[in-house]
């Protein structure tokens, strides 16, 4: 249900907007509330916490005729306005240099929309003793699988996301929650340790709490297998991807590397290569909080933007990019929808949101059948790349090695993938039926701001550098 404290606020809000559209071209006013929990349970202890996600304020964006400025606060009252008034319209400053040129407004979209925007969850929210209760019976349910597990620890996630978005021309609000289990497991066997981790995030709480009770055991005989795990021999392979990893390609392979501010700044290579081929015939590639349903399946955008489903890459040609209204405003295109902020005390920045692949026409045991010496690769563990340069580096839990199209029983980890982003993505030969988007996931700009993102896609099979 949409924040009974941000409705008690709207009026305010739109009185300051009306009070301030008098002295500048272009006002908006966001207020954010964000409300959660993070129930932990480990072998040892358990605790109660504030989810990540929790936040609340309100920001001021302003527009002078050729460039913008913010202002953040934490309330409004009505014994408040003329003092906000006054503060924002004396400490606002303008920075000229931001713009090459005159910003065409009209490209911020702002016709006229009133619209409340909803989506509940689903399912039975679990009250604290209960979660802790399902908590503890998956810990247990995985301690159980061997003597070797000494660490074990899982969490439950969740919170409800309401925001309203106001300017001369628009009232929106929107309302909608997420919520995850993860799984933590680690093993040891002598001097040898090894971890393994999974996730269940849906918008159904009965279903997160079933899709994790499934994979339990197979969490805790992984932490236990991982302990045989070897060094993978550094070479060029043919490769399978797991969804997870996947995810892992398109959020670093594109999806940073079409964050538009980025191009504004000079730092993106693929502003000189929309509209030519960048990856195989066979991809297909999106990015849009309407994409799919997700942690960040949002309606509307920090810049209140409507949310949208952008092809990036289709049949191998580079489309477009994504975008935040201001640097949308600066190249001359349309905003995508993906101005997103941290919380209401920092900027605005081109992010990613919901970051895929299509599924493709594959069968994966076609796929699997089809490598003579490779590996398959599960679970994201982390990645970094360089839009400039457009190198790469994806970190995997662990592989699987494939000889002659059949699995040997071989597992390395953990698995560093690198390359030329271009290579990796030209060389995909199949793409499965299967599909699977994660939900659970953050990302940082650059070494901090870090917001909510999904990825994921089908099994791909792939050539790439591994060590």
């Amino acid at each position: 249900m949409f924040s009974e404290y941000l409705k008690s606020r709207q009026e305010l809000c739109r009185k300051l907007v009306d009070r301030l559209s008098g002295r500048f071209e272009y006002v908006s006013v966001l207020g954010k509330r964000i409300t959660g929990k993070k129930i932990d349970v480990s072998t040892s202890l358990f605790d109660v916490d504030d989810s990540f996600e929790v936040q609340s304020g309100f920001v001021v964006r302003l527009y002078n005729g050729r460039t913008f400025s913010e202002y953040s606060f934490t309330d409004i009252r009505e014994e408040d306005l003329d003092r906000l008034e006054q503060e924002i319209t004396e400490s606002v400053r303008f920075s000229d240099h931001l713009l090459d040129q005159h910003a065409d407004l009209e490209r911020i979209t702002d016709e006229p929309m009133v619209k409340d925007f909803e989506r509940k969850g689903l399912g039975r929210r679990r009250t604290v003793p209960e979660a802790i209760a399902e908590l503890e019976a998956l810990r247990d349910k995985v301690k159980a699988v061997s003597d070797k597990i000494v660490f074990v620890r899982m969490t439950h996630e969740y919170y409800d996301v309401s925001v309203m978005f106001l300017s001369k021309n628009r009232t929106l609000t929107q309302f909608y929650s997420w919520n995850a289990v993860r799984g933590y497991v680690t093993a040891k066997d002598g001097d040898k340790m090894q971890s393994s981790y999974d996730v269940s995030a849906y918008n159904d709480v009965d279903r997160t709490f079933a899709v994790m009770n499934e994979k339990a055991e197979g969490l805790g005989k992984l932490a236990v297998e991982l302990l045989d795990a070897e060094n993978i021999e550094p070479g060029i392979y043919d490769i399978i991807t797991a969804p997870s990893i996947s995810g892992l390609i398109a959020h670093e392979a594109f999806g940073h590397g079409v964050e538009m501010d980025m191009f504004v700044k000079q730092r993106a290579k693929a502003r000189m290569y929309v509209g030519k081929q960048v990856a195989s015939e066979l991809i297909e590639m999106h990015d849009g909080a309407a994409a799919t349903e997700s942690c960040v399946g949002y309606f509307f955008d920090d810049d209140g933007m409507l949310a949208h489903d952008t092809v990036i890459i289709k049949n191998g040609i580079l489309m477009q990019g994504i975008s935040d209204a201001v640097s949308a405003v600066q190249l001359g295109a349309e905003p995508t929808g993906n101005g997103r902020r941290s919380d209401p005390y920092r900027k605005s920045y081109t992010r990613m949101t919901n970051t895929f692949f299509s599924a493709g026409k594959d069968k994966l045991e076609d796929m699997i059948a089809s490598v003579k010496h490779g590996y398959m690769l599960f679970q994201t563990d982390n990645g970094m790349e360089d839009p400039k340069n457009w190198s790469i580096q994806c970190v995997a839990q662990y592989g699987r090695e494939i000889r002659d199209g059949k699995f040997t029983g071989k597992i390395v980890a953990p698995v560093v993938m690198s390359g030329y982003v271009p290579d990796l993505l030209m060389s995909i030969s199949m793409v499965s039926e299967d599909f699977e988007v994660i939900g659970s996931g953050h990302c940082g700009k650059g070494y901090k701001e870090y917001v909510p993102v999904s990825d994921g896609g089908p099994y791909l099979k792939a050539r790439c550098r591994l060590g």
